[in-house]
């Protein structure tokens, strides 16, 4: 393997490669981390859209499988966030991922128990804080991630990350899919590159055929960024759904969201009154609409539509721009190692330029 690929985030997480798959919502389930570590690079579990039980079990399937390192991924404020966390101790994960960051007192009982801390940060001035707070590793998202993304593309981002000098590790997210991207983003400064959309659309991912089959068909110029779902900008691939959310009026929001609160209460185990009340609650502490707030909380149950029961006319397909230049799908094994064989022609390229 090329020298430059050698690098410190293989040390701290104990992969193969300098790559990490992502944790994405209801995709990064044990069938996914599986396949991903057993390819080399390093996986995440998408624990933040599940409650203990099912984190459990599914903790439980990748060890019985392989004995590979692997993470988690958490939002500090998901319900029963503390017994997951007390789950990743217990079970000897290697990594703990988040966003929307738990309290510190949660980062200090994971770092005293080994646990590397890996945020995700998507503008520069989140760096210091993350680092200071516990982390062993940056994701740097630029705006081309899927999702709920910044507004700084990834390149941009991470010069910034990169010239502040953060003490740690920095990995670039957003854009990436290939052997040249993560050559690129070597040489640039990072230690690795972190990936979710190409990994989605790969035959080990448990998303349905026909809603990957809508990422094959899609283009750079239509994944726009949109905070129609949630109030929160997110990328996903323009569709039905999304084209009668983006022509919504305010009040033709409320009515979509109390359609949908009516129509999923089953599924979110709140009676339509207390889903009125939450998204009541979230509209007075914020800028948001009752209409949007209502479309948050039922944004789950939008995206397993797609993503979950392979109906993506019917929900919504959250998606990095990068889908649009994605038009097979390989198992990880063969996606891994065509990465790694790329980037050591790429790596060996400018070397031989250079020397």
């Amino acid at each position: 393997m090329h020298p430059t690929l050698s690098t410190s985030l293989i040390k701290i997480l104990g992969c193969d490669y300098p790559i990490i798959q992502t944790a994405m919502g209801w995709v990064a389930t044990s069938q996914l981390v599986c396949a991903s570590i057993q390819a080399g690079a390093f996986g995440f579990l998408a624990a933040a859209v599940m409650d203990p039980a099912e984190c459990e079990r599914e903790i439980k399937k990748i060890k019985s499988v392989t004995d590979k390192p692997f993470g988690v991924n958490i939002h500090g404020f998901q319900p029963g966030v503390e017994r997951i966390v007390d789950l990743c101790i217990e079970y000897k994960v290697a990594a703990l991922s988040y966003g929307r960051g738990p309290n510190s007192k949660l980062i200090d009982k994971v770092k005293d128990a080994g646990l590397k801390c890996v945020p995700t940060i998507g503008n520069s001035k989140h760096a210091c804080k993350a680092v200071k707070m516990g982390a062993d590793i940056l994701v740097c998202q630029g705006q081309e991630g899927g999702g709920h993304t910044g507004a700084i593309p990834t390149w941009l981002l991470l010069a910034e990350v990169l010239d502040l000098n953060p003490g740690v590790p920095v990995v670039a997210c957003g854009g990436f899919k290939d052997g040249r991207g993560l050559a690129a983003a070597l040489t640039f400064g990072a230690e690795g590159i972190a990936m979710g959309t190409r990994f989605m659309m790969s035959s080990d991912s448990p998303t349905p055929s026909a809603t990957k089959a809508e990422y094959i068909k899609s283009q750079v110029s239509n994944i726009p960024v949109s905070s129609k779902l949630d109030g929160l900008p997110q990328r996903m691939l323009m569709n039905r759904t999304l084209v009668e959310l983006e022509k919504s009026s305010s009040f033709g929001m409320l009515i979509r969201a109390l359609r949908n609160g009516w129509k999923y209460k089953s599924k979110t185990g709140m009676p339509i009154v207390q889903i009125l009340k939450t998204a009541w609650e979230m509209a007075s502490k914020t800028d948001m609409t009752l209409g949007q707030t209502l479309m948050a909380v039922n944004a789950p149950m939008i995206i397993q539509k797609a993503m979950v029961e392979g109906k993506p006319d019917e929900g919504v397909l959250p998606s990095g721009q990068i889908a649009g230049l994605i038009y097979d799908l390989p198992n990880c094994a063969q996606m891994v190692s065509k990465i790694i064989e790329e980037a050591q022609i790429n790596l060996m390229r400018v070397t031989s330029t250079v020397t």
